[in-house]
């Protein structure tokens, strides 16, 4: 019986991906014992727990993005996480991190206590953490291709999908054109009505809810269904016919499958799933962070998939005069997902099965 904790808090994109590798470790290994590693402020706390895992907590190591006062506080605050992630790791076979502020004092205790460790990285641009590990440990996997010097020898598994993504590829993988008829039928919608889906990530966006707002009249008119994930911590607007916005999409396989158009930001997971399910999508990458999110979107944009759009062009008008195009596109664009992401998980774990019998 082997010790697996798993790293990777704070966001959605960093949680999803490691919920997926450890319902695939237990399936592999049903007498592990599986150990997440997050903080007391994290969303990590609501998802984990829920999905039947043990999480511990380290104190948090918050990185201001620009040169700031709070830096002179680092080493300290980096000192208590990785004695934290000590303790946690002091019985594990294997550490495996996903990125983000939890991965980084992991990865440093690890190597101080000789922890095997394995990096996943999701994004085609990878963050400071991950880069920090892969230069600790010869057990790196990433979802995409990456011209970076730790990464250029990293295995390609793709980005392990939530199970129900997953099981909505698998079940329309034979008809998808029927699928997505039956699971625009599923949410409520007129079939034959062109459907867009506007999400702003798992927290919602104000920016991207502000210009939609503006544009819902005149998406109306064109006899458009909109679904509208706004996000839990935003008001939500008044629905309006064909116009249904919803706080969150607890049926997301489902609103991807349905969707003629999907405008949303271009996180790894979202183009994961999107890859999986969606028909064509307009991304418009979060203008912050190291710009991981346009170098996310770029293999679906060659695949005649996708486009993308800075946030400054987003408006009203804007949605208003090319969502025809974006429909033709979406018409002309391929019926069926893709299985590239499909095997991910069983493939980390391969990995961090071979990591722990090369002890």
């Amino acid at each position: 019986m082997a010790t697996i904790v798993l790293a990777g808090g704070g966001t959605a994109g960093h949680i999803e991906p490691a919920l997926a590798v450890a319902r695939a470790w237990r399936l592999a290994h049903p007498d592990d014992v599986i150990i997440f590693i997050g903080t007391t402020a994290g969303l990590e706390n609501k998802i984990v727990p829920s999905a039947g895992f043990t999480l511990a907590h380290i104190p948090k190591v918050a990185v201001a993005r620009r040169p700031s006062l709070s830096w002179l506080g680092l080493p300290a605050q980096l000192l208590g996480a990785v004695r934290a992630s000590r303790i946690i790791l002091r019985d594990a076979d294997l550490l495996i991190g996903f990125g983000g502020y939890v991965s980084a004092p992991a990865y440093l205790a690890a190597r101080i206590i000789r922890v095997p460790t394995l990096i996943h990285e999701a994004n085609a641009k990878p963050g400071w953490a991950n880069r920090l590990g892969a230069l600790m440990t010869a057990y790196v996997a990433v979802a995409n291709p990456i011209d970076s010097r730790e990464f250029t020898e990293a295995l390609i598994t793709g980005l392990p999908l939530r199970s129900d993504v997953a099981a909505a590829y698998t079940a329309s993988r034979s008809d998808f054109k029927g699928a997505r008829i039956a699971a625009k039928k599923r949410l409520g919608f007129d079939e034959k009505a062109p459907l867009i889906f506007i999400m702003g990530g798992s927290q919602g966006s104000v920016a991207i809810n502000k210009e939609i707002a503006g544009a819902v009249p005149a998406l109306l008119s064109k006899g458009l269904s909109i679904l509208h994930s706004v996000g839990r911590a935003n008001a939500l607007p008044k629905a309006e016919g064909a116009y249904h916005p919803v706080a969150y999409v607890d049926a997301m396989a489902d609103a991807y499958l349905a969707s003629d158009v999907i405008i949303a930001r271009s996180g790894a997971v979202t183009c994961s799933e999107f890859r999986a399910l969606g028909r064509y999508a307009l991304f418009v990458p979060l203008p912050i962070g190291n710009g991981e999110q346009f170098f996310n979107a770029r293999t679906l944009v060659a695949d005649q998939r996708a486009e993308i759009i800075e946030q400054s062009q987003l408006s009203a008008a804007y949605l208003t005069t090319h969502i025809d195009a974006l429909l033709l596109k979406s018409a002309q664009a391929r019926i069926d997902g893709s299985d590239f992401d499909l095997h991910a998980a069983d493939k980390i774990v391969a990995l961090g099965e071979f990591a722990i019998s090369a002890r």
